[in-house]
């Protein structure tokens, strides 16, 4: 893979010691809660499993699969709930956990859709944020890194369905997605 990355964004250690931070930080927040932990897939795969593992109280984790997109790359304007969770939430704080928030526009409709279903609260936690990006006002309680408007790849993030699993994130080169 190593001609398709243009250059490393954030390391496998600066993920790591960040999940830490942020674990110490939500087990501080949610001592003595009934916390789920909601994994928004794909993406969110890398990041839910490393991010439960950081933490030292017990969880619930459920996951969830949206999607706003039509079967091109630009949105429809429609989200549809791929998989919905299996969990009743109702009375239960409920943490979104999520790979890269770009325009924020389908996880404002999650925490939405979440919040009528009557949880104690809803928050949420990113490994990536890109605030030049946002199309709307989001609360993002957790942020792992804010980066660049760039087209990044890697811990959970892909391209074409490929890359999620390296153990970074960086940049894809342009000779990759140009061509399509």
């Amino acid at each position: 893979m190593g001609q398709d990355l243009e250059k490393v964004l954030v390391t496998e250690e600066q993920i790591t010691t960040r999940l830490q931070e942020m674990g110490a930080r939500i087990d501080a927040d949610y001592a003595g809660r009934d916390l789920l932990i909601v994994g928004v897939l794909k993406g969110a795969v890398m990041v839910m499993a490393d991010l439960a593992r950081s933490l030292h109280s017990p969880v619930a984790m459920d996951w969830m699969a949206v999607s706003s997109y039509g079967a091109g790359t630009t949105s429809s304007g429609v989200v549809r709930i791929l998989k919905d969770l299996e969990t009743d939430i109702q009375d239960r704080d409920v943490l979104i956990v999520e790979d890269v928030i770009d325009s924020g526009l389908t996880l404002s409709w999650l925490v939405g859709n979440l919040k009528s279903r009557g949880p104690t609260s809803v928050e949420i936690c990113t490994m990536v944020r890109k605030p030049l990006a946002l199309d709307v006002d989001l609360d993002v309680r957790y942020i792992g890194f804010d980066l660049p408007d760039e087209f990044i790849v890697g811990y959970g993030l892909d391209y074409a369905e490929k890359y999620r699993n390296l153990p970074f994130i960086g940049t894809l080169a342009p000779h990759v997605y140009e061509s399509d």
